[in-house]
């Protein structure tokens, strides 16, 4: 038989709204994606952001194109949302649940081949508050087995994410690993300061420190303590120019962004190559792609703690969470495939 794919729009609400450069969001909107093939079921997401991907339009044309020319085979319907971030990660991730799926073997055992890693380390995101509220949510993450918190710095001025990184460094100890991501807030003399400044608490990571643009400016940052983290600047430049401009210790791979599990595959197996670490984050996706993005980092060896515990930041989801967040682990779902189940029905 040949493959079918079918979609349905869905939108999911945030607990809280988020800022980003494009606004402030207080949903999610996607769409569900289901293929089938001799029986076999495969659940796919594309879950579109402003600034990271394709448009909810262009996803929703994308898409369209992908049903389109599915029964000529997943190649034919991969290459009709070629260059649509969202649909392409939402086609490839049905498609390979459902090859997953038919070979009767978990996704990560499928994408990783032969890799064993049933448990994912997950750093805890404590978000950009006040000092006494970081250091609470920083205190319950390490009281729940979280070896890793990330702070989100940059809103405010430098002295006062100065004082609340100390002072979270004070309430969890030595043994926590802390990162810091200021998602391209800092200038130069900024970023520099405060890794100057940050010494004495033993950062592991400042993420995406300068603009998206300034590959030189990392680079030239890199080599003075923690390691230096690229996000949005791999969207901008690409693999290859940040490898050529020595600019990164570690890359920050988000998979709806990057085009799917796949893209992403092959971005950790050149990384390796060129001796970068990876390690996996969302985009607030939905359950389909937050499980999905899970079985990629436990297809990684000796993955760093990845920013994959984002469930609760949704007032609704798609569905139940397969993935169980233990002593600040995500343990990997062992059924076939996503080990997701087929939600379509729950979303007709």
């Amino acid at each position: 038989m040949t493959l079918s794919l079918e979609y349905r729009p869905f939108e999911l609400a945030l607990e809280q709204p988020f800022e980003t450069a494009q606004g402030t969001i207080s949903t999610r909107r996607g769409f569900l994606i289901r293929a089938e093939r001799d029986g076999v079921i495969g659940i796919g997401e594309a879950t579109p952001l402003a600034g990271w991907t394709e448009s909810e339009a262009d996803c929703r044309d994308a898409l369209d194109r992908a049903v389109d020319a599915a029964p000529a085979g997943s190649d034919a319907a991969l290459e009709a949302v070629d260059g649509t971030a969202a649909a392409r990660h939402g086609v490839a991730l049905a498609v390979a649940d459902l090859f997953a799926t038919r070979s009767a073997r978990p996704l990560y055992q499928y994408l990783g081949d032969g890799t064993r890693t049933a448990r994912v380390p997950l750093n805890a995101t404590l978000g950009d508050g006040d000092v006494e509220t970081t250091v609470d949510a920083a205190s319950r993450a390490v009281s729940r087995g979280f070896r890793c918190c990330k702070l989100k710095v940059g809103k405010r001025p430098l002295e006062a994410d100065l004082e609340r990184v100390r002072r979270v460094r004070s309430a969890v100890g030595g043994d926590i690993e802390l990162r810091v991501d200021a998602n391209g807030a800092w200038t130069f003399e900024e970023a520099r300061h405060a890794i100057d400044a940050f010494a004495d608490v033993d950062l592991a990571i400042v993420e995406q420190p300068l603009p998206a643009g300034a590959l030189e400016g990392h680079a030239a940052l890199r080599g003075y303590g923690p390691k230096i983290a690229l996000d949005e600047g791999i969207l901008e430049h690409g693999v290859d120019a940040i490898c050529t401009a020595q600019a990164a210790d570690v890359l920050v791979l988000k998979p709806m962004a990057l085009g799917g599990l796949d893209v992403a595959r092959e971005v950790i197996a050149w990384t390796d190559e060129m001796g970068l670490e990876t390690l996996v984050t969302t985009t607030i996706d939905g359950v389909v792609a937050r499980t999905a993005a899970v079985h990629l980092a436990a297809a990684i060896p000796d993955v760093p703690a990845c920013g994959l515990a984002t469930g609760d930041l949704l007032a609704t989801d798609l569905g139940p969470d397969p993935v169980i967040i233990d002593k600040g682990s995500g343990v990997v779902p062992q059924a076939k495939g996503l080990g997701i189940g087929d939600l379509w029905g729950e979303h007709a």
